[in-house]
């Protein structure tokens, strides 16, 4: 173990990490944040490496060598997770290091893959089928109203799965959301058919704040999916419903944000959607589709034969 020059306390990774929780750095986060890098750190601890747990490796052992095959254990899940887990790993060490309980990075000594950017969009038939078959199983409802929040209101998923009750104007009919990303706030109306599932939702769920939780309780305590358990489920319904298995569920913010632009939304319009503060933001829902193309042409060739 790693030895403290002042206070003396031996420290490894596991109790490098419960101090980081008590740091300030990571205390100021957002919730939603706070949540997401401890599923990263439990992902971190639990990883074994030539048939060690990370978690038992002292700080003064942990090499970059041992990072960088920490790394790709993690790539094994998909380039997105095992990137996000090495942005925490290095955070906490370079917390360690400010402290004084680490002389350098492991983290750092090595190049991440790039994750290509996706841009796969659901055709409006894997949508219906998607929650038509989620909404068949009771066990599957949350899931599915998850899905179809993120897919009406072309939102993150991650925001759809910790969306709280109070959050929802139910009088209005308007959805009053502060997204955990960009902090930025938006106003959304509620069609009347996901009014009706909400109305229903709320008898059903209401001695609770989450509006979609795991249906299952934990020691009897209703809570949010976990990321984890959430893209889990959602890839067996893809595949025991019979889509393609490369759809993802956070491809839905995407795809409304898609059929805005497909359909001739303003470009101010649809920020205020999707809660974007730079225009840039959403040029990539803009790229070269046909039906955006074909609009243009229409409207210019409407504009000739006018003038």
């Amino acid at each position: 173990m790693y030895l403290h020059s002042d206070t003396g306390i031996l420290v490894n990774i596991n109790d490098l990490t419960n101090k980081y929780y008590l740091s300030n750095d990571f205390n100021r986060l957002a919730d939603k944040t706070k949540h997401d890098y401890q599923y990263c750190v439990t992902v971190l601890l639990d990883t074994k490496v030539d048939g060690k747990s990370v978690a038992e490796i002292c700080l003064s052992k942990m090499s970059g060598a041992i990072a960088r095959r920490a790394y790709e254990v993690w790539l094994g899940r998909g380039v997105y997770l095992a990137n996000a887990v090495t942005s925490v790993a290095r955070k906490i060490y370079s917390f360690g290091m400010e402290m004084g309980y680490a002389e350098s990075n492991p983290f750092s000594t090595f190049k991440r893959k790039s994750a290509h950017s996706r841009t796969t969009v659901w055709t409006k038939e894997q949508v219906r089928k998607f929650l038509n078959y989620c909404y068949e199983d009771f066990k599957y409802r949350n899931l599915g109203l998850i899905v179809q929040m993120a897919y009406e209101w072309c939102q993150r998923v991650g925001d759809m799965r910790v969306l709280q009750f109070s959050s929802i104007d139910f009088d209005k009919g308007v959805l009053n959301l502060q997204q955990s990303k960009r902090r930025s706030v938006v106003h959304l109306p509620i069609s009347v058919d996901l009014l009706e599932m909400l109305t229903q939702q709320a008898k059903d769920y209401d001695f609770q704040p989450y509006v979609a939780p795991y249906p299952t309780p934990m020691r009897g305590v209703y809570s949010p999916y976990a990321i984890q358990r959430l893209s889990k489920v959602a890839r067996r319904v893809i595949k025991e419903s019979g889509l393609p298995d490369d759809l993802r569920i956070s491809d839905l913010r995407r795809t409304g944000t898609t059929e805005m632009v497909e359909a001739g939304v303003p470009m101010g319009q649809i920020m205020s959607v999707t809660g974007h503060a730079n225009p840039q933001s959403v040029k990539p829902y803009m790229k070269n589709t046909y039906a955006s193309a074909e609009n243009a042409l229409t409207l210019r060739d409407n504009y000739i034969k006018s003038i």
